[in-house]
């Protein structure tokens, strides 16, 4: 299980701050950012969160997901690492 979560389903006009004010209801908040798109400037509906310790991120699963926030219910997941991509490859036979 990871530190880092990810958020889905965010009101599209909550900051990166008003995301760690939020989490610190379960634990300590090393880092809170929403992803926002370039053109406007406005949350995409998603951002990502890094408690402290892996304790802290357990209960903010626990406490916030599905929690309703603007009347839209939060999805809260650990945060599974990248894969790699293998954009642009070929396989082994060529295909």
């Amino acid at each position: 299980m990871s530190k880092r979560l990810s958020v889905g389903n965010l009101p599209h006009q909550m900051t990166g701050e008003q995301l760690q004010t939020l989490f610190s209801e379960a634990g300590l908040v090393a880092s809170a950012k929403t992803i926002t798109y370039l053109h406007n400037g406005q949350t995409c509906g998603f951002g990502f969160v890094e408690m402290k310790t892996l304790a802290e991120s357990q209960n903010a699963i626990a406490m916030l997901n599905g929690r309703h926030v603007d009347g839209r219910p939060l999805v809260v997941k650990a945060d599974r690492p990248q894969s790699k991509c293998s954009f642009g490859r070929r396989s082994r036979n060529g295909r």
